[in-house]
């Protein structure tokens, strides 16, 4: 059934961990090394210490660029199509798509074979996947929108080498309106 306004399904918010992992690891660990060399380079003066400016002011741009787009998570039903924000990413996936009878709400610490594997064009931090990924165990590949592993909605697509991968606070719901249509 076909809906005029978007039905919208609340994505679980990532642990603590995601931004605090993300600040260190673009943030806190290149400034310091950038900061160590100029301890390093004291001898060389103002020059050493304005020729970190524009770098260390890069860094503190690009993880708040980072922090800002860990926020934009959205799952929204309409008209027939799923369409999925996530960081950078957009995906659309029609329902006539999925694979429905498949498609279950799953634990990725018992379903490991569902974990997603390497990043083919993703954004990822402890406790944060976005993006696509490869599949372990050759089942092809994922797009995920991942904050936490518990409570997991995996979709399989009909061709049987795509999935989505979705992390929502009432992932049955999403799942029965889906079954609906």
């Amino acid at each position: 059934m076909a809906t005029a306004l978007p039905q919208r399904f609340e994505v679980s918010p990532p642990s603590l961990w995601a931004p605090l992992s993300m600040i260190l690891l673009a943030g806190v660990f290149p400034l310091a090394a950038m900061g160590y060399a100029l301890w390093q380079g004291a001898a060389q003066g103002e020059m050493a210490r304005w020729g970190l400016a524009f770098p260390a002011g890069f860094v503190i741009v690009l993880l708040i660029g980072l922090l800002l787009l860990m926020r934009r998570r959205a799952v929204e039903w309409q008209n027939g199509v799923l369409c999925i924000r996530a960081t950078m990413y957009t995906k659309r996936v029609a329902a006539s798509e999925l694979d429905l009878q498949r498609a279950r709400v799953v634990d990725l610490e018992e379903r490991t074979e569902l974990r997603p594997g390497l990043k083919s064009n993703g954004y990822a931090t402890i406790g944060f996947s976005a993006g696509h990924f490869r599949m372990r165990n050759g089942l092809g590949s994922a797009f995920c929108l991942l904050t936490q592993r518990q409570r997991v909605l995996w979709l399989p697509q009909r061709d049987g080498k795509h999935h989505l991968l979705l992390s929502l606070e009432r992932p049955q719901a999403l799942l029965d309106a889906l079954r609906k249509t």
